[in-house]
């Protein structure tokens, strides 16, 4: 490439190459000047202002690729289903969910991007929950001009066809919820765990699942689980009774129904009496009582995943340790945090 610099006194008439940025602490960040713009007088005290002494045009030549050009063909290597891009704007192009989903991120190729020379790209922890228009990652190319070789690079890391973003629409599973403890059979206490898991299912827009009472039975848990799955339901959470004490019998009826146990256990805090099991294809989730006190707890990492098409082995649930403990906030901004989101490495 051929660069020209100009004092920006004398750069009136002159045509900007990429976009100027304008920071006043506190209160913005913008492009206060786009890619493309004509340089004016009343254009050159502002630039001063903003610290831009010269100003300087780029010719290209065989073989260079522009920022915006080359961030471009960077970010629709990335991006698989449910993302579209945004931008340019400042040098950088946006993946933006164009859905409610859970967010995948090919961990591994990222990290490989992002120790080739002069590239950044930067997203949200792999399985995170997002909503339809977050911005989940930023590609930016460093300088204003790069080679054909870089892309090239880039290519070998991400092939076309093999992207490595992308967002997990979540299914519409038959819900059954199944609520032990005698004390609430029985009526002697109020059932709080309706409330609390109808909370967390509509948000994934599942309809009121159907709800059983019953007491701390093992062959009682079994039989209305497997009433649930004769009724329909391919998603069931079964409530309480997970300690270790005699009474809690709820991972006994969970395996009477003969459902593969999966992991019964997770480096998850709260939520280390959770278990996970398969009847065939159908989630088993036995859900501790830590659900009824704390806003975030495994159930929270763990129901979007099944609710994007995956099956959890007993390694996913195990590489949870790392980022499994809750900080316990005063004011909780789950899933915007890192609680749940280590398990991926």
């Amino acid at each position: 490439m051929k660069i020209d610099y100009f004092e920006t006194e004398k750069a009136v008439g002159k045509i900007i190459f990429h976009d100027i940025t304008r920071i006043v602490k506190g209160k913005t960040k913008e492009a206060r000047f786009k890619k493309g713009h004509r340089i004016t007088a009343k254009d050159v005290p502002v630039l001063l202002d903003m610290g831009k002494k010269h100003i300087y045009s780029i010719e290209l030549e065989p073989g260079d690729i522009h920022e915006d050009e080359a961030g471009e063909k960077i970010a629709r290597l990335l991006a698989g289903s449910g993302l579209e891009l945004r931008g340019p704007s400042e040098g950088r192009i946006n993946l933006i969910a164009s859905r409610r989903g859970l967010l995948k991120i090919d961990v591994p190729t990222i990290d490989a991007l992002n120790r080739l020379p002069d590239l950044v790209v930067s997203t949200f922890h792999t399985n995170s929950p997002v909503d339809r228009g977050e911005n989940v990652v930023g590609v930016k190319v460093i300088p204003l001009v790069v080679q054909e070789e870089s892309i090239h690079a880039v290519e070998e890391i991400v092939p076309p066809g093999r992207p490595a973003v992308n967002v997990l629409p979540y299914q519409k599973i038959n819900l059954g919820v199944i609520i032990t403890g005698s004390e609430v059979k029985e009526g002697r206490i109020k059932d709080g765990f309706a409330s609390v898991v109808r909370g967390k299912t509509r948000y994934y827009g599942l309809e009121d699942p159907p709800l059983l009472y019953v007491e701390d039975k093992a062959e009682k848990i079994a039989a209305a689980i497997r009433q649930l799955i004769d009724g329909g339901s391919r998603l069931l959470v079964v409530t309480g009774g997970m300690s270790v004490d005699p009474d809690d019998v709820t991972p006994a009826g969970i395996r009477l129904t003969g459902a593969e146990t999966v992991k019964y256990g997770a480096p998850v805090l709260p939520g280390a009496m959770f278990m996970l099991a398969y009847r065939g294809d159908i989630p088993i989730i036995g859900l501790p009582a830590c659900a009824l006190f704390y806003r975030a707890t495994v159930f929270d990492v763990i129901l979007p995943r099944i609710l994007a098409g995956e099956r959890l082995t007993a390694g996913d649930i195990s590489k949870l340790g790392h980022g499994g403990l809750c900080r316990g906030c005063s004011s909780c901004r789950f899933p915007h945090c890192s609680f749940g989101k280590g398990g991926y490495c």
